[in-house]
């Protein structure tokens, strides 16, 4: 006689099922000995025996048939929602906004924080507390072997859900952070369904630190861009402080010989003067006036290379224009210390951009950054890029720029019109009819 619960195969008896109230689980039937229920959770029921007519119908309870396109199609609809959150969709309504969850100031920091988050992970896993079952299983009469039976099944579901977190936490980017978020939570929700006939769940705890290691990662990966381009402006401003250097120097020694020169040359013309005629005269004494000017001329060309030296602080703040790469109504405001600003004016204008700069305003200052920081700070607001402040481009007008600078410098005459040369040729070229 089969005990209740149990289902014999009709064939051979080879294999008997038992029914836990949600699913059948096959075993072995071994020959000579009276099987035991394999699992213990609740009180079992017996099979539902199959409706001959309603199997005819194709409809019913009994229909396996039917029962199982059910679950296919169950399946499938599960598929596609989980298809849908889970592709990475170079859609911008896919992208959402991710928040900062940390802010640390430094990568090292991150690094730091990142290892202890996964420390964590670790010790939940080795402690058992990763994931949580709220039944105690009974295999084969023995509750010893339902404990291994339910450790080998977390371990398989940790398998799944670490081996998902892994692929989404490599694939973090600024553009799709919250996404892998819902793809977590949905891997979370999915390893969870399959060991929920065995009630065993992954623990909230081990969960939220799968998300916060997602959000370290992606903020330690922009922590690192940020640092890699502040040195990549470092190395580019410690370029521009040697060319500056290179020029005072250059000047100051092109003072110095010119110096040199025309002591040597007034030298000789004061002496000729001593001894000329009435004839010569005259002209030797303007020869004279001319040498003595000029090097009077290389004397304070000396100094203010010297003086320059000496000033660290000493630069040009600029401000420029593009309307044909930015638009009108964009300006960039920096600061050079060349003693020509004018060739890094240049530089800025080659072939990073399509049209080259016009200058409204240079702006010596004995305080450089002073000043540059000033004007960066009233206007901090309209920024064109609000997250990389290191670039120096501000939607404001020329004139609240010129009433800045006065109030933090003085009064500095303006360029006020552009001559955008250039871009008004293309313009020209464009809008011109077809003959």
């Amino acid at each position: 006689m089969t005990p209740p619960g149990w289902y014999s195969d009709p064939q051979n008896q080879a294999f008997v099922r038992w029914w836990t109230g949600e699913a059948w689980t096959e075993h072995t039937k071994l020959a000579g000995a009276t099987p035991s229920p394999p699992f213990v959770q609740q009180a079992p029921a017996p099979p539902v025996a199959p409706n001959p007519a309603e199997a005819h119908l194709g409809h019913g309870p009994g229909n396996l048939i039917h029962q199982q396109i059910q679950a296919a199609e169950a399946r499938l609809n599960a598929i596609r929602g989980e298809l849908e959150s889970v592709e990475e969709s170079i859609e911008i309504q896919s992208f959402g906004f991710y928040r900062p969850r940390y802010g640390f100031q430094s990568s090292d920091k991150y690094s730091e924080r990142l290892k202890e988050i996964r420390d964590q992970q670790k010790s939940l896993i080795k402690s058992g507390e990763a994931t949580f079952c709220d039944t105690k299983w009974v295999v084969s009469g023995s509750e010893a072997e339902g404990r291994k039976m339910i450790q080998r099944l977390a371990k398989l579901m940790l398998r799944a859900f670490n081996g998902e977190c892994d692929a989404a936490i490599a694939k973090a980017r600024y553009d799709n952070v919250v996404m892998l978020e819902q793809r977590i939570t949905k891997s979370c929700e999915e390893v969870n369904k399959l060991g929920h006939s065995n009630r065993i769940t992954i623990t909230t705890n081990y969960y939220e630190l799968k998300l916060a290691e997602l959000h370290l990662v992606h903020e330690h990966r922009e922590k690192l861009q940020e640092e890699k381009e502040e040195q990549r402006q470092i190395r580019e401003q410690m370029r521009d402080d040697q060319k500056a250097r290179d020029e005072i120097e250059r000047a100051q020694a092109e003072a110095e010989q010119e110096e040199q020169r025309y002591e040597k040359a007034l030298a000789k013309a004061r002496a000729d003067l001593d001894q000329a005629t009435d004839k010569q005269h005259d002209r030797l004494e303007a020869l004279v006036t001319k040498l003595e000017t000029e090097l009077k001329d290389a004397i304070d060309r000396k100094a203010k290379a010297i003086a320059r030296a000496q000033l660290t602080k000493s630069g040009h703040v600029y401000v420029l224009s593009n309307i044909g790469s930015f638009g009108d109504g964009v300006y960039k405001i920096g600061l050079t210390r060349r003693l020509d600003p004018l060739e890094r004016i240049d530089e800025l204008g080659s072939a990073s951009v399509p049209f080259a700069f016009d200058v409204h305003a240079i702006i010596y200052s004995a305080d450089a950054p002073a000043l540059e920081h000033a004007l960066h700070k009233e206007f901090f607001e309209r920024r064109v890029n609000l997250v990389n402040h290191r670039k120096e481009y501000f939607r404001v007008s020329l004139e609240d720029i010129r009433a800045a600078v006065e109030k933090h410098h003085g009064l500095i005459s303006f360029v006020l019109t552009p001559e955008a040369e250039e871009w008004r040729k293309t313009r020209s070229i464009i809008e011109a009819p077809t003959p």
